[in-house]
């Protein structure tokens, strides 16, 4: 007999390829970055645009569902569509995912910009789509202060955002 442990609320869930990709709970520093680069984020949105925490998923292929920690997208647009924006906290437990594997299929399915943000070392890294694959546009650290011109205009500083 083939028994499943049950689905736990506190994990996230995404499927990559076809592979299940399990994140266990987050510790305290991630979620207050995520909330801090959202506030952010939404002060800036402009209104045809919505900014997501974990409730939207991106599902570019039938074997592929992805939740980033935040992402910006269209209204009313299909979860098949890619995001602008996609944004990953880093954690001890979800940097190589995030750096590597991540990096890679946003990149493979056509979002124009990804963020991974540090809240340990307060640094910020901006990748923008090029035909060639992301290039790094900017690697702010802590009160440095960056102008961000996609997926909307905004100024960005890692230390307000872990706090």
């Amino acid at each position: 007999m083939i028994t499943s442990a049950p689905l736990r609320l506190d994990h996230h869930y995404e499927i990559a390829d076809g592979r299940l990709l399990v994140t266990g709970k987050q510790p305290p520093a991630h979620h207050a970055a995520v909330i801090g680069l959202m506030v952010a984020l939404k002060q800036a949105c402009p209104p045809d645009l919505l900014v997501a925490v974990g409730s939207i998923t991106f599902r570019p292929t039938t074997h592929t569902t992805l939740r980033p920690d935040l992402l910006v997208c269209h209204r009313n647009v299909p979860a098949t569509q890619p995001p602008l924006l996609a944004v990953e906290v880093l954690s001890p437990a979800t940097r190589t995912t995030d750096v590597v594997l991540k990096r890679s299929l946003y990149e493979r399915h056509h979002i124009p910009s990804y963020w991974l943000f540090d809240p340990t070392t307060q640094e910020l890294t901006i990748l923008e789509l090029t035909p060639t694959g992301y290039t790094c546009q900017a690697v702010i650290q802590s009160d440095e202060t960056f102008h961000a011109t996609h997926p909307f205009p905004i100024t960005l500083s890692p230390a307000t955002h872990t706090k």
